[in-house]
C-alpha cells in the first residue's frame, strides 16, 4: 500500500462553533483565535493506492460557488486539489475511488465542477466510484434546515446523475486494507476511515475528532446533529485506539498531522505528535 496526506487548502470559522459548550478561555488555550474569533482549519485528504486501487478520501470545498460564498470561508494557502494529486504523481483520470466521509461542503464539494464549456456541471474524477454512506445519502439528499447551508444540491445531486455513486450500507472493508466505520453524532452516517498501513493502523478521524484539541469527550462542535452520539463514538475509538496503538490523522488540524495516545489523569490524551511522512 501507498499512502500520502495532503492539505487542499485552509479555511477560517469562528473558534466557538468548533468547541460548542466550551468557554473560550479554556479552549484558545490550545488553539488560538484571531482577534475576530475566528481559528484556522485544513482540509487534509488522503490518497491511497492498494490493490489495482487509487482512492481519494475528501475533496475539498471545490470552486463552483461564487465570491460572495467563498468570502464567509477564507480560504487560503495549501497545496490544491488537483495540485496536490498532481505533486504526489496522480491525474483526475487515474483517481478509481473516492470515499466521502459525508456529504458537507467542506468535504465533498470538490467532486464536481461546473463545466467548461455550456451550462451544467461534471466529475472532477471521470473514471472513479464515489463511496458514501447510505444513511448519510438519505439524510442529506432530504436535508433539514440545520445543515442546509453544508448540503448543496450542486455537490451532492450530480454525483448520483452519473451513475458512479456506490451507498455503504455498514461498518468493512471497502478495499484490502481500507476500513470505514459508520458513526451518527456529527451528522447521520458519517465514515471514519480506518487503514492498515506500514504495519500501523490510522484513524483519519475526520470530522468525529477534527483536531488533537478535540480529544477530550465532551470537546466538540456545535455542528453536531447529536452531541451525545458524538461522546459515545469518541470514546469507543479512543479506547481501541489506546489498547491497539492506533495513529490517529486529523483532517483539520492546522497544526498537528498525527498523534498516538496515552491514559492521563484527564483522560485519553495525545502521547507524540508527528507528521503523516514520518510514519514510514
Amino acid at each position: 500500500m501507498k499512502a500520502d496526506l495532503f492539505n487542499i487548502a485552509n479555511f477560517k470559522v469562528d473558534g466557538g462553533v468548533m468547541f460548542g459548550v466550551v468557554p473560550k478561555a479554556l479552549w484558545s488555550r490550545v488553539y488560538p483565535s484571531d482577534e475576530n474569533n475566528l481559528i484556522v482549519l485544513t482540509l487534509r485528504s488522503l490518497i491511497i493506492e492498494t490493490d489495482g486501487h487509487v482512492i481519494l478520501v475528501d475533496t475539498g470545498w471545490g470552486d463552483k460557488q461564487g465570491e460572495k460564498f467563498f468570502r464567509h470561508v477564507y480560504l487560503h494557502n495549501g497545496e490544491g486539489l488537483i495540485e496536490g494529486l498532481a505533486k504526489r504523481g496522480y491525474a483526475p483520470g487515474d483517481v478509481t475511488d473516492v470515499v466521502l466521509t459525508h456529504l458537507h461542503a467542506d468535504h465533498c464539494g470538490g467532486c464536481v465542477r461546473n463545466k467548461s464549456e455550456g451550462v451544467g456541471y461534471e466529475m472532477v474524477f471521470p473514471e472513479a466510484i464515489y463511496h458514501v454512506s447510505r444513511p448519510q445519502w438519505e439524510w442529506a439528499v432530504k436535508n433539514n434546515p440545520r445543515e442546509e447551508d453544508a448540503f448543496l444540491e450542486e455537490n451532492i445531486l450530480p454525483i448520483s446523475e452519473s451513475g458512479r455513486l456506490n451507498l455503504v450500507d455498514e461498518d468493512g472493508e471497502l478495499f484490502k486494507g481500507f476500513f470505514s466505520r459508520i458513526c451518527y453524532g456529527h451528522t447521520p452516517g458519517l465514515m471514519v476511515p480506518v487503514i492498515d498501513y506500514a504495519g500501523k493502523t490510522l484513524v483519519y478521524t475526520g470530522d468525529l475528532i477534527p483536531t488533537i484539541a478535540h480529544l477530550p469527550l465532551i470537546w466538540n462542535m456545535s455542528y453536531d446533529i447529536e452531541s451525545l452520539k458524538t461522546i459515545d463514538e469518541k470514546k469507543q475509538i479512543l479506547e481501541e485506539a489506546l489498547e491497539k496503538n492506533y495513529i490517529l490523522v486529523f483532517q483539520h488540524d492546522q497544526h498537528v498531522e498525527c498523534c498516538d495516545l496515552q491514559m492521563t489523569p484527564k483522560g485519553i490524551r495525545a502521547r507524540t505528535k508527528f507528521g503523516f511522512s514520518e510514519l514510514v
